[in-house]
């Protein structure tokens, strides 16, 4: 490259260190000095200085290719396109002129990130330099590009991009679903697009369409589309998914794997319309048709609505004129019927006479069936016995039943007679056998009783006090049996035949004299008084 690489800027910083200067210029060029100056330097115009910049820039940078990020672009009506290339360090004027513009590989936007090939000059009414772009390509899109060809690989390898797998776009859908940014051109291209075409019920899904998430929030829309319950908001029956144009990166949340798998999961048909026509992205494999443009996806979704009118009504026109070229056909192949037929005054004149002759040989057969049938109900009868015979027998049967039925119904009788008295008389003997054992149990359980009211009396201890026993109690009621209680008591009761006694115990107790064989004791005196009150 001329100049031996070096950058604009160490360049513009030669040209004000006095190498204009030192550039020769013709006499018609220089000015004399003014007088009154004490001074040897020359005079220049500003449009020899400008020219003397332009030319050394333009000599010093012929052609060179600048890396830089894209802003302020815009396209004047004249077809030329001015832009400005900035990075972190700088910002330099840019210029493409139409012919160039109109070559260029890529539709440049802001902040795409581009190599521009051109050569460097400078612009005199305003006293800047610029670059003027000869060719333009993106900075770093092949590493980009290879990551997306290699996602696509794997991804069509798992066939989310089989044909198969696409769904039909419905002809005249009732909800259309778009998935973009809210703010864009692309949501006012579609709708408008839409309200020219057909007009539909359009549900926007906001969502950010480049930048950190962008991707994240494409996948939930399209997931939220095809979650809507029913009932609630009508649930699209068509999405589109879509952006205007930019650069590699700007389009690469549309190349992330997890909005592939959301529009391959979406069991809506899905329409992509990201970019323009020349922009592709793995979304456009995977989508089940793809828009070259958000407003040729608009018309994609739906028919021309006039065009669609002007179908029905060619289609009414056809089967019209269809049914009038049926009826005109069946109307002459009914002539050509008709002249083939006989006269119909000759075939009724025909079918008359057939059926005066069918009315003579009936009427004739009729008489012949009659006699026929008399004669035969004339033999049979003469072979039948007289109804008085025939009654006289089965008089006599009858009464030859009646006979045999009287004797088996007093044969029945009294053989039932018979039964009735057996059966009565084992009726009697178990109302006996039943009273005797019914007296036997209740007998049982008194005698029983009366024993065990004896045995009772007999162990009871009141039947020990009737033989001159008495029983001592505490004051409580508990049952004293030891001298030793009888001492802590001090006060007690004594219980007699007839009643009851309250004792004072007094003095101390003698205890009684062990009985012979149940040990020694130890002797105690006895207490007088011990029953004294």
């Amino acid at each position: 490259m001329p100049g031996g690489g070096r950058g604009v800027a160490g360049t513009v910083g030669s040209v004000a260190s006095g190498s204009i200067c030192s550039r020769p210029m013709s006499d018609e060029h220089k000015s004399s000095p003014a007088p009154g100056l004490g001074t040897n330097l020359p005079e220049y115009t500003v449009g020899e200085i400008s020219g003397a910049v332009k030319r050394t820039l333009e000599t010093a940078f012929q052609r060179v290719r600048v890396r830089g990020e894209l802003s302020g672009v815009k396209r004047h009506s004249s077809g030329h396109l001015y832009f400005a290339l900035k990075d972190a360090d700088g910002v330099m004027d840019s210029v493409c002129w139409r012919g160039q513009a109109a070559r260029l590989p890529l539709r440049p936007e802001d902040g795409m990130e581009v190599i521009a090939t051109g050569r460097i000059t400078t612009y005199a009414d305003r006293s800047k330099y610029q670059m003027v772009v000869e060719s333009m390509e993106l900075a770093g899109q092949g590493a980009l590009l290879a990551l997306i060809e290699e996602r696509k690989r794997r991804l069509a390898a798992e066939g989310l991009f089989d044909p198969a797998r696409k769904q039909p776009i419905p002809m005249l859908p009732q909800v259309i679903g778009v998935v973009t940014s809210p703010t864009g051109a692309v949501i006012r291209d579609i709708l408008h697009r839409l309200a020219d075409r057909f007009p539909r019920r359009v549900l926007v899904w906001p969502v950010a369409v480049q930048g950190t998430g962008a991707a994240e929030q494409v996948a939930r829309a399209l997931a939220g589309f095809d979650r809507l319950p029913a009932g609630g908001v009508p649930r699209p029956d068509v999405v589109i998914v879509a952006r205007g144009g930019g650069s590699i990166e700007d389009l690469m949340a549309f190349n992330e794997e997890v909005v592939v798998r959301a529009v391959a999961a979406c069991r809506i048909p899905v329409i992509s319309a990201v970019g323009h026509e020349t922009d592709t992205t793995l979304i456009d494999y995977v989508a089940d048709r793809r828009a070259p443009t958000p407003t040729a996806a608009a018309e994609m979704a739906v028919p021309v609505r006039v065009e669609l009118l002007q179908r029905v009504l060619e289609a009414a026109r056809r089967l019209i004129g269809g049914l009038d070229r049926a009826v005109s056909e069946r109307r002459l192949r009914l002539a050509s019927a008709t002249r083939a037929l006989p006269d119909p005054a000759q075939m009724v004149e025909v079918a008359r006479q057939r059926l005066d002759d069918r009315v003579e040989r009936l009427t004739r057969a009729s008489a012949t069936a009659v006699e026929r049938r008399r004669a035969t109900i004339a033999t049979l009868g003469a072979r039948l016995p007289h109804p008085r015979s025939q009654v006289a027998m089965a008089a006599s049967r009858l009464a030859a039943s009646s006979r045999a039925l009287d004797a088996a119904f007093a044969s029945a009788l009294a053989a039932e007679q018979s039964t009735q008295r057996l059966a009565g008389e084992r009726l009697a003997g178990l109302a006996t056998r039943l009273t005797t054992a019914g007296t036997r149990r209740l007998a049982d359980p008194g005698q029983r009783l009366t024993t065990l009211a004896r045995m009772l009396d007999t162990l009871s201890y009141r039947a020990t006090i009737a033989r001159g026993y008495a029983v001592l109690r505490a004051p409580d009621g508990t049952p004293l049996t030891t001298t030793e209680a009888v001492t802590a008591a001090r006060e007690i009761e004594a219980e007699l035949t007839d009643g009851r006694v309250a004792l004072v115990v007094g003095g101390a107790v003698t205890p009684p004299s062990p009985a012979p064989g149940r040990g020694k004791r130890k002797a105690v005196a006895p207490q007088p008084g011990l029953f004294d009150r």
